[in-house]
């Protein structure tokens, strides 16, 4: 059921996308043209997240930069890196996770919007050496989020931003993984020039 979920929703997705594209060939140019400046079209932002607990501390960076391709489309890349000290195993393991994605954004209609993302992570996991000691390997890890959120003015070019994200690429079987569910809820801000 939930492989059928899934591509329900990558088809849904995919052709939101193709008829945004399609609807605004033509008027593309003209957008373009009264858009002004590569300058006035470009964009920064990012998340930053705080995860406190008595046995898992996370903290996370994720700054990125785009463009606006029309008033509805934007495009742009990200960076990631996230800090994990886990005292469940003695010693606690302090993690370093970082990676890149790319994304395109369409603005369905105010405030609302749809996300297409590619995500590389490369991440450290724990693993057992013998019944009291611990020790960390790496592996990379690529995911294909599909979803939405929505964008709230707070400033004239900023907006503070929530998108919930369903990772299609999401095993429950594989270990190591470097998230626990395939819904991925985040909130960040995104500043125009």
């Amino acid at each position: 059921m939930v492989n059928i979920l899934k591509n329900i929703l990558l088809i849904f997705v995919i052709s939101l996308f193709s008829n945004a594209a399609l609807a605004g060939e033509g008027e593309e140019e003209e957008s373009k043209q009264e858009e002004g400046s590569f300058k006035d079209n470009v964009f920064v932002g990012g998340n930053l997240g705080f995860s406190f607990g008595n046995d898992i501390t996370i903290i996370n960076v994720s700054p990125n930069f785009g463009y606006r391709v029309t008033d509805d489309l934007s495009v742009g890349i990200g960076v990631l890196y996230q800090y994990r000290n886990d005292k469940r195993f003695e010693p606690e393991i302090r993690s370093n996770d970082y990676g890149g994605s790319v994304f395109a954004r369409y603005q369905v209609f105010e405030p609302f919007f749809a996300q297409l993302e590619f995500e590389y992570l490369n991440f450290e996991f724990p693993f057992v050496i013998s019944p009291n000691e611990f020790s960390t390997d790496r592996e990379a890890f690529t995911s294909v989020f599909i979803g939405g959120g929505v964008n709230q003015p707070i400033g004239r070019n900023a907006f503070f931003n929530v998108t919930v994200l369903y990772n299609v690429t999401y095993d429950d079987d594989e270990i190591p993984r470097p998230y626990n569910s395939p819904i991925v809820v985040r909130g960040g801000v995104t500043i125009g020039f």
